[in-house]
Order: structure tokens, then C-alpha cells, then sequence
């Protein structure tokens, strides 16, 4: 089943290719909040309302399918276990609000996960589309065509003089929100990393964690989007995010520069200390392993380490989160000693495996 596969992989299939700028920018991703006309928002919708809007988004799957030649299935949300939601959550394809309200709600999502859209989340529809690197004008193409195919079918909620209508003032107009993920290890080190959050906020746009609103930047790994939405073009806010993206791209490089001459050999125990622990130990808890990783991974990128591949960085971010490492385990009530035991053992494997590769 297309479902059971993606859950298990512990690489997502878009996530395979580095992508322009890979070693700082991990991901990019765009969304698209669109509404059925004549329908109240999710929060206003009575469940008949919102399982229509469920059925109206089943008959799109085919069309989506003789799109682009991929398969695409939709999943029911209350038939999942609450272990398979949060790892759909891990994976970045759905939001956490969305894994944890499950009535009428479904999730129409593309064999490679790529492509993903959230039924009756805040908005009847929420279109994800997912690239790695710094390709924005990638992710918003393909959600546009995918836009196309289901405003084919029916009709969005759609003000000449506003846009988009949406459920969240914050989205009206073009209801995009582009994002790009990116590690800035090198920028956190030197301190530089609030006067960048700092301009960022002043050139309109969010920062925030590894999960989006609300969470921590663990393992120096942040998201930054667009806030506004009303007033500008969907192409308008792909290029500003574009060539701000770029900027803190040429920052994060100058910042690890700056480490490079000025801190060699600091710089260099603390990553082989990094992968030591990461290599022997028996025992590491979530945030601890997100740490050394991203140190790792600097070493990797900068060159300081060699012999170990950075994909293997993109793959543990993955499989060393809490609830994947329960799906491992095959126990549904695993302790957290436990957990962090499993976490050690599955880093010092692909590590090991990784240097066999080499």
C-alpha cells in the first residue's frame, strides 16, 4: 500500500536529490490555502458541509494521477493510528493541528510525498508542495498545476477585490505561504543568528523551528516564510523569499569562513567530538542527537570530515525522531529510556554503514 511505504521509508523520495544550495538549504516549500465557494470555513462547517468537501477532494485523485503520471491516494485521517499521524507530522506532510483533530478530515498525498494536500485543516484545502535545495519556482509551479486540476472541478471562494478568501486574514489574497528550511549551524556559532532573524522580521518575514509555528530551532535548522500575503503576487513573494533565502545562503557560507580561519582546530574538535558521541554512544535523547547531527553535518560540509555522506544527515532527521523510532521498535508503549537506547544504536549503524559505503 502506497501509505504503508511512505511511513516506513526513512527517507522521503523528494528528499533523495541535495538540490541548489543542499548543504545549507534543505528544503523548499510552498502552499496554496483554498476554500470551495458556498462552503463556511472548517471551524464554522457542520460535519455533513465538511464531508462533502472530503468527497468533492476524492474525485480530483484521478485527475491528479493522469497529471503527471504519479500515484496519488487519499487517506482518511480517523483510520490512521495516532502513531502513523505524528509520523506523518515527522516527515513534514502534515501539521500538527492537523494530526490532532481528525473528524472529516483527509489527506490526498502523491507516491513520492512531494506533493500533499490536508482536507478541512484551517481551510477546506491545503496544497504542499515540497523540493530540496533553494528551488521555490519549482514547488510553486507544481502547486499551481495541481491548483489548476482541482479548481477544474469546483469553484474556490474568490473576492475580485481581496483574493483568495481564506479562513485566516494572514492568508487572504494569493493564500500562499512559501518556506525554505535551511541549517545554520555556522551563523549560530558566531552569533550572528538574531541579527538575522532580526532582519528577516523587518523585511516581512517569519522565523521559526524545525515544525513551523510554535517550535524549537533544534539542530540550528530554521524555517523562513513569507507572512504577507494580500497586495503581492504569488510571484512576487517566490522572488523575495527567493533572493532573501540567497542572502542568508551567501551569510551561513561567510560564516563558516570566518570559523575556517579563525577556529580551525576548535572548530575541528568540536565536530570529531560531535562524532564520536554520536558514533559510541549508547544512550541519546531527541535533542541531544539533533545537536551533534548538525555539528556533523558541518563537518561534513566544510570538509573537516570525510568518508561519511551528508544524505545521511537528511535521513536522521527522520528516523531519530520519537515517534518513527516506536514505529522501529514495533512497541506501541516504548519508554523513553528506551527510545534513547534505540536512537544511540540506529545512529552508530548508519554511521558504521555509512563508512562501509565510503
Amino acid at each position: 500500500m502506497l501509505l504503508d511505504t511512505l511511513l516506513d521509508q526513512s527517507v522521503t523520495p523528494w528528499m533523495v536529490e541535495g538540490g541548489t544550495d543542499g548543504d545549507i538549504v534543505l528544503s523548499s516549500r510552498v502552499r496554496l490555502a483554498r476554500n470551495m465557494e458556498g462552503v463556511p470555513f472548517p471551524s464554522r462547517a457542520s460535519q455533513e458541509q465538511m464531508n462533502k468537501v472530503v468527497e468533492e477532494a476524492r474525485r480530483s485523485v484521478s485527475d491528479l494521477g493522469g497529471d503527471d503520471q504519479h500515484e496519488y491516494m487519499l487517506v482518511e485521517m480517523d483510520k490512521l493510528s495516532p502513531l502513523e499521524r505524528y509520523i506523518l507530522v515527522e516527515k513534514h506532510i502534515v501539521s500538527p493541528n492537523f494530526a490532532e483533530e481528525l473528524s472529516n478530515r483527509g489527506l490526498i498525498i502523491r507516491d513520492d510525498a512531494a506533493v500533499s494536500i490536508m482536507i478541512n485543516e484551517e481551510d477546506h484545502l491545503r496544497i504542499q508542495c515540497l523540493e530540496p535545495g533553494l528551488n521555490l519556482q519549482a514547488a510553486i509551479n507544481m502547486a499551481n498545476r495541481v491548483d489548476d486540476i482541482l479548481e477544474a472541478r469546483q469553484s474556490f471562494s474568490f473576492s475580485e477585490q481581496c483574493g483568495y478568501l481564506t479562513a485566516c486574514p494572514t492568508n487572504v489574497g494569493t493564500g500562499l505561504r512559501a518556506s525554505v528550511m535551511v541549517h545554520l549551524p555556522a551563523l549560530v556559532l558566531t552569533r550572528q543568528i538574531n541579527r538575522i532573524i532580526a532582519a528577516a522580521t523587518q523585511l516581512g518575514l517569519a522565523v521559526r523551528g524545525l515544525y513551523g509555528e510554535g517550535s524549537e530551532a533544534i539542530g540550528n535548522i530554521f524555517q523562513i516564510s513569507n507572512q504577507l500575503t494580500l497586495g503581492h503576487s504569488e510571484q512576487e513573494i517566490i522572488d523575495n523569499l527567493q533572493n532573501i533565502a540567497k542572502q542568508v545562503v551567501e551569510q551561513e557560507r561567510s560564516a563558516r569562513e570566518i570559523l575556517a580561519r579563525s577556529s580551525e582546530d576548535a572548530l575541528a574538535d568540536r565536530v570529531w567530538r560531535a562524532y564520536g558521541i554520536l558514533r559510541y554512544a549508547r544512550s541519546m535523547t531527541g535533542k541531544e542527537a539533533m545537536t551533534m547531527l548538525s555539528e556533523v553535518r558541518l563537518g561534513i560540509d566544510m570538509g573537516i570530515i570525510d568518508g561519511v555522506s551528508a544524505a545521511i544527515f537528511n535521513e536522521l532527521l527522520v528516523t531519530t525522531r520519537p515517534n518513527f523510532l516506536q514505529k522501529i521498535a514495533g512497541n506501541g508503549d516504548i519508554q523513553p529510556n528506551e527510545r534513547d537506547r534505540l536512537r544511540a544504536q540506529l545512529i552508530r549503524e548508519k554511521i558504521k554503514e555509512g563508512n562501509n559505503n565510503a
